[in-house]
């Protein structure tokens, strides 16, 4: 359940998506999101930030996404880049970006994934090395949102350790212009305001303090900001459900055929019904993602943000598709601004992790079967 301070944010973030609506324009957005406060709230109040966590960031998402005017920036500037630099960048690093993050006056994307890794993070082959105090970066990313808008990129490379001769991940913050930085827009099928792209690190000259943390760190890092992804994707997905069932019901109310209206039917209520109540249990699970996250539990944070996720990409599906077939030839229009839905909710299932790992996750690391890779 909410706190009355969440009820509160909640309240008000709404009454701000409201005012923007489907038709937003996502950067007046952002710049208004940002001057209220609410891009920021997770980050540290000494840093410019709200004081709070993950728990008060996914409700700004929620809400705006219900409004109808997600931002998906939201999932990787504040939550990801953001949460990563206030746990472990340094004095400098701090002071330089987190304000700017929280204000919105600066953005940062994130770049992880890459052609041939997938959603195997042991794989990645982009690699940092030594050369004098400065790094050099060597790599490709693909699928990686909001460049063309980022003043930089959080870029997971991988160094070899001195030790033992394996490579392991570390985090560099790559300024937009750095040299031997390029990016290619992908043509995506997709309707967002985002765009995707493909990036090319060829041997990138980065300073020491490019590196975000300690080089030794490795996967804690790391996952210090794939958690909170997952529970803001699971947010952005419970609020394009609730988008869509809102949509949906209205119409049901509304559109008579003979004598009643549609809803009235069990074969229109039962459905919407159900989506509703699946859209409430994915939220559960993401109110209990985050809390274990803010309250600092990593390992029982990663397995419920991977159940949030799933749970909330299911839900969203179910819901956009039933609200579709709730409004029949109606939510193939523009008019009605569900078809578009179709396919943006089934990115809550493919990223940032398939729910098919997500799956092998928890049946390895829950249920204690064995890895069959």
């Amino acid at each position: 359940m909410d706190t009355e301070d969440h009820e509160s944010l909640r309240e008000a973030v709404a009454a701000l998506g409201k005012r923007h609506g489907r038709t937003a324009d996502t950067t007046q957005l952002w710049a208004d999101a940002g001057k209220l406060g609410y891009l920021g709230v997770n980050l540290p109040e000494e840093h410019g930030g709200g004081g709070g966590g993950i728990s008060e960031l996914s409700i700004v998402l929620e809400e705006l996404g219900a409004a109808g005017c997600p931002l998906l920036m939201l999932v990787v500037s504040p939550a990801i880049c953001g949460t990563v630099i206030a746990r472990f960048g340094t004095a400098a690093q701090k002071q330089h970006w987190l304000p700017a993050l929280a204000d919105g006056s600066r953005l940062m994307a994130f770049g992880i994934t890459e052609p041939d890794a997938g959603s195997n993070s042991h794989r990645i082959t982009t690699t940092a090395r030594k050369d004098g105090d400065d790094w050099i970066l060597t790599g490709r990313k693909v699928f990686i949102s909001g460049v063309d808008l980022a003043d930089a990129t959080l870029i997971v490379g991988r160094t070899e350790d001195a030790r033992t001769g394996r490579l392991k991940p570390c985090l560099f913050i790559v300024p937009r212009d750095a040299p031997g930085f390029t990016r290619r827009p992908i043509d995506m099928e997709l309707t967002a305001a985002e765009k995707q792209f493909v990036l090319t690190l060829d041997d990138v000259r980065l300073p020491a303090d490019a590196l975000v943390g300690d080089e030794d760190a490795g996967l804690l890092q790391l996952f210090a900001g794939l958690n909170p992804e997952r529970i803001m994707t699971a947010a952005f997905a419970i609020g394009m459900g609730r988008y869509a069932l809102a949509k949906a019901v209205e119409y049901a109310r509304d559109r008579q055929v003979w004598d009643t209206p549609i809803g009235a039917h069990q074969a229109i209520a039962h459905p919407l019904a159900q989506a509703h109540i699946d859209l409430e249990l994915a939220r559960l699970m993401m109110q209990k993602a985050a809390r274990l996250y803010d309250a600092g539990d990593d390992m029982g944070a990663g397995e419920a943000a991977n159940m949030a996720k799933y749970a909330a990409g299911e839900a969203c599906v179910k819901a956009v598709d039933q609200a579709v077939h709730t409004l029949g030839g109606n939510g193939l229009t523009r008019e009605f601004g569900l078809a578009s839905l179709i396919t943006a909710a089934r990115v809550a299932r493919i990223a940032p992790v398939s729910r098919e790992m997500i799956l092998n996750y928890v049946s390895h690391q829950t249920l204690g079967l064995p890895k069959s890779y």
